[in-house]
């Protein structure tokens, strides 16, 4: 166990940074990197090798620690999955059976320490048997909600004969469990299910099911409790499953059941969201193993419903018009087709009759013109009259469309005024920015309001009186748990000598750019500005552009107040032409120099045109680009032009501030010996997007000891898989043989050429992975990364921490006292740098839950960091306090942030990919940085992206 290198003490009243060890003033006091760092961000540098002698060639840069050694890593590497680390291996890893994954090495001691309260409630283990049983029902039901009635009637039925006085629960699929045994092994039932919905009053339709249960196993709740006591490292997940499951089942009776969440609109009343949408509030809960035992995790949610209405009112809330009196266009056809393809819709023409049915699509041909055969002699009737014969229903909009229910074979019409939308649907697919913003409204809650409304639902449920829960001899307490937590103190950053306030200490999770300089301000002499903004003229946008080119000057980089070419007016339908126009203007100018920055001025409703810029300029034109909305032109903000001044610095390829401990190589496990830091991510296409790919994103630091400025990758995969296929792969080229490559390989060369040190460390930050899915994730990623080492050179194999960051989970943190203005931000959230990893954590593995970031509005989630593979042995002190300091080192503003950034990074990485892949691309694109793009698509059945540009790559392109 490393442990941790004693640094000195922080002054807490910000007069003054901490002793500073002697630094190399040639790196650290200029205003720009060294000239040879310039011409490489250019494109000048040395070609990029495939082999490993460029990436073996002697350090020219030595460690700016000049008193520490740099001592090799002397870690063994293991190779997880049992695969000969000579890269030349391929294919999924073998059996996870013998991970396991990093052990808690002890609890963190740093920081101030205080009391949270976090919305996890302690449960009770049950000391009964719990059993399992199979379930099948013939004929076979795809839907749950069916199932779960015929389970009902069925335990209505023989819950007194047959069952034993048991209460089952069921998860509406395949399994039945039960607290003690049932009197059978096996038994066969025969259930007639009435469909209570199809007829109000009057004789109801009768379906009959065949039901058999059938006992597979029992479930060892010794094990859960050797587990929850830190005696077993392994979980079982059975028993957890059916805790879990017990305490769902009576809110899946209550309530509409969604994942985990349940939704109501009794819970609090819907409220609009526009276009036939409403939002209902309802509750998250699942049981977790913690150190504290079980523990029911129960917090606030909310979710967009179709709101119940008459289709042809939803029609004309989404099309904003009244649709009774004219024709739809062929635009609105297919909007009316996208919302309601897969809507439940009930017929409203039959009386009594409430019959359901799934929306297949829309006609295209309007109602009066529908005909279809009535008989199997193919004499064909109208719809209109067929509705008028069978059920004395005049069909009024005869213009318009009808619904298509039913499949593609036996396609059924229904008249949009003779149906109604049913209650309780999620609306799944993309809502609109005024959506989004109207549903965040009805979620955000401030810290108070949500713990309330916490506690209130808790009551509300009654867990102790849910007879599921006491069949089953489970207790929830309505007390939410007290943990013991500590605020970590914010790191010293570092600005350029030349400002006024050279170092800084930031307050509350703040700070700004006054009176500082940023450490490595870049150069920009050869800049131009295209306006696609109608209400822009040409003055108010030179008067912007003068004003953004002051405050890089003040924020210190060297910034040429005039544009090589006038500003350029363009329209936004005309974008590729606009943009190749003014590149090739400024290149014929510039007599072939590169044009190094383009200032985009985008009206505030821009649609697909931010997208097209990016794909252009960063794919095509190798261009970096800073858009301005129009709304900022106008009013122009110091803090927004000192935000984007940060954010073109990062895209030069500057550096705005870092970490003093970094200058003074005190950063354990960071500073001893060349370290890199990766961030990954895979963004899955949205619900409904069938075919669009996924987009994996990596980055790296490139600029150890300081570990602030990150290198990008992104490549397409196929649609939701989540292991990153391209950190490392091989491919045949019939000059070469076999080729090695990846943006594992390719980032550790990259960032051989910008130190001129090999990493001897390799930290992995890793987002967007599900607790379900880490054993998968860490075998294949963390063999992947082995292989691009090796690749580089033999046994080239430096230790590696490999940590997964959560956002996506419920556990929330309040001050213990909202009174407290101590212990709360001006938000009322618990302090930036507060972290935990008792109580509420896993029980055995290494992780804890960190708040990095000051509360703007609603409540604070803090990210989880589960640390699944530490070959570097950190300390929990270790990586806690490595992860809340490199918060504070976010290029894009003067916060610090609620996830790492080098995770964050490789998100807005892979958000911006999605951009690339717009436009159809031709077979023949240029494809892949590594292979043509026909050869990808052949060999993974995924069209690939096409290719950064080399001067993009190199630089913070994503920010």
């Amino acid at each position: 166990m490393n442990p941790v290198q004693k640094t000195p003490k922080t002054p807490q009243n910000g007069k003054g940074p901490p002793n500073q060890e002697p630094q190399n003033n040639k790196i650290h006091n200029q205003t720009s990197p060294p000239s040879r760092n310039r011409g490489r961000r250019r494109g000048r540098g040395g070609r990029k090798s495939d082999q490993g002698e460029t990436f073996m060639r002697p350090s020219s840069r030595p460690c700016t620690a000049a008193s520490k050694p740099v001592i090799a890593a002397s870690v063994e590497a293991t190779n997880v999955s049992g695969v000969e680390n000579n890269g030349s291996s391929s294919g999924f890893p073998s059996s996870s059976k013998s991970l396991c994954f990093a052990p808690r090495p002890g609890y963190g001691q740093l920081g101030t320490k205080c009391i949270v309260k976090a919305n996890h409630f302690l449960a009770d283990l049950p000391d009964k048997e719990l059993n399992q049983y199979d379930v099948t029902v013939i004929p076979e039901v795809s839907s749950r909600t069916v199932n779960r009635a015929i389970m009902a009637e069925l335990v209505k039925l023989y819950k007194e004969s047959h069952l034993g006085m048991r209460l089952p629960a069921y998860d509406g699929r395949k399994s039945l469990y039960t607290a003690g045994e049932l009197p059978f092994k096996w038994k066969e039932f025969t259930i007639k299910l009435i469909d209570e919905d199809d007829v109000i009053n009057g004789p109801k339709r009768e379906r009959e099911y065949k039901v058999v249960i059938k006992f597979v196993a029992r479930a060892n709740l010794h094990h859960l409790s050797e587990f929850l006591a830190g005696k077993r490292a392994d979980g079982p997940k059975e028993a957890l499953q059916i805790l879990d499951i017990v305490l769902r089942e009576l809110s899946i009776k209550r309530y509409c059941p969604v994942g985990r969440s349940f939704f109501s609109p009794d819970i609090r009343k819907p409220q609009p969201l526009g276009d036939g949408l409403e939002a209902w509030c309802g509750f998250y809960q699942s049981i977790r193993p913690t150190q504290m035992g079980l523990s029911l995790n129960i917090d606030m949610a909310s979710a967009a419903f179709i709101e119940a209405l008459p289709v042809m009112e939803f029609v004309a809330q989404l099309l904003g018009k009244d649709v009774s009196s004219r024709p739809l266009s062929d635009s609105d056809r297919v909007k009316i087709k996208k919302a309601l393809r897969g809507v439940k819709v009930e017929v409203t023409h039959r009386g009594n009759v409430r019959r359901k049915y799934r929306v297949s699509g829309l006609t295209t041909q309007p109602t009066r013109e529908l005909v279809f055969p009535v008989d199997d002699n193919l004499t064909m009737k109208s719809v209109v009259e067929y509705f008028q014969e069978m059920y004395g229903f005049t069909i009024k909009n005869t213009h318009l469309p009808c619904l298509q229910v039913g499949n593609q074979k036996k396609a059924n019409y229904l008249p949009m005024e003779a149906c109604k939308i049913v209650e309780g649907q999620r609306y799944t697919k993309r809502l609109s920015e005024k959506q989004i913003t109207s549903l965040l409204k009805v979620t955000c809650q401030r810290p108070r309001d949500r713990e309330n409304s916490i506690l209130q639902t808790v009551q509300h449920n009654d867990y102790n009186e849910d007879p599921y829960a006491k069949e089953f001899g489970i207790k929830i307490s309505e007390k939410q748990a007290s943990v013991e937590a500590r605020v970590l103190p914010a790191p010293w950053l570092k600005y350029h000598e030349t400002g006024k306030e050279k170092d800084c200490l930031p307050q509350v999770g703040q700070w700004n750019m006054m009176n500082k300089k940023m450490i490595n301000g870049m150069t920009v002499n050869r800049w131009a500005c295209i306006n696609f903004s109608r209400s822009v003229q040409e003055s108010v946008a030179r008067g912007f552009c003068n004003e953004l080119a002051q405050m890089c000057q003040v924020s210190g980089m060297e910034f040429n107040p005039e544009p090589i070419i006038p500003i350029y007016m363009a329209r936004p339908d005309q974008v590729e032409k606009a943009l190749k126009h003014v590149y090739h203007s400024c290149v014929n100018k510039l007599k072939g120099k590169e044009l190094e920055l383009l200032l985009v001025i985008l009206p505030d409703n821009n649609g697909s045109l931010y997208g097209d810029i990016k794909r252009i300029c960063e794919t095509d034109l190798g261009l970096i680009t800073q858009c301005c909305l129009t709304k900022h032109v106008f009013k122009i903000s110091k803090q927004y032009l000192a935000n984007v001044s940060l954010k073109i610095n990062v895209k030069m390829g500057g550096r705005n501030t870092v970490l003093l401990d970094a200058i003074s190589c005190r950063i354990p496990l960071v500073s001893d010996i060349p370290t890199i830091i990766f961030g990954a991510d895979v963004t899955h296409p949205e619900n409904g997007e069938d075919s669009s790919p996924s987009i994996a994103a990596v980055v790296a630091s490139q600029d150890w000891p300081e570990v602030t400025k990150y290198a990008g990758l992104v490549c397409a995969q196929a649609h939701r898989q989540e292991l990153i296929q391209d950190l490392y792969k091989t491919w045949h080229d019939p000059a070469r043989g076999t080729v090695s490559g990846g943006m594992i390989r390719d980032l550790l060369i990259s960032f051989r050429k910008a130190t001129g040190q090999k990493p001897q460390r390799i930290i992995f930050y890793r987002d967007g992975v599900s607790e379900g899915q880490f054993y998968q994730v860490l075998l294949f990623e963390l063999d992947a990364i082995r292989k691009a080492c090796a690749s580089l050179e033999p046994n080239y194999q430096p230790p590696v921490t490999f940590i997964v960051v959560q956002k996506r989970h419920h556990t929330r943190l309040f001050a213990n006292n909202h009174k407290d203005r101590s212990s709360i931000d001006r938000s009322g959230n618990i302090l930036p740098g507060t972290v935990v990893d008792t109580k509420i954590c896993h029980p055995t593995e290494f992780d804890f839950y960190l708040c990095s970031h000051a509360g703007i509005q609603g409540t604070s989630r803090p990210a989880h960091y589960h640390v699944l593979w530490d070959e570097n042995n950190f300390t929990a002190d270790g990586i806690q306090s490595l992860t809340n300091n490199l918060c504070y080192t976010y290029a894009r503003c003067t916060r610090s942030v609620s996830v790492v950034p080098p995770a964050y990074y490789a998100h807005l990485a892979a958000f911006r990919a999605r951009f690339y892949m717009e436009p159809d691309m031709p077979e023949n694109n240029s494809g892949s940085p590594h292979q043509g793009s026909s050869k990808a698509i052949r060999e993974t059945g995924v069209r690939p992206l096409p290719a950064l540009k080399e001067n993009v790559k190199r630089v913070m392109f994503y920010c």
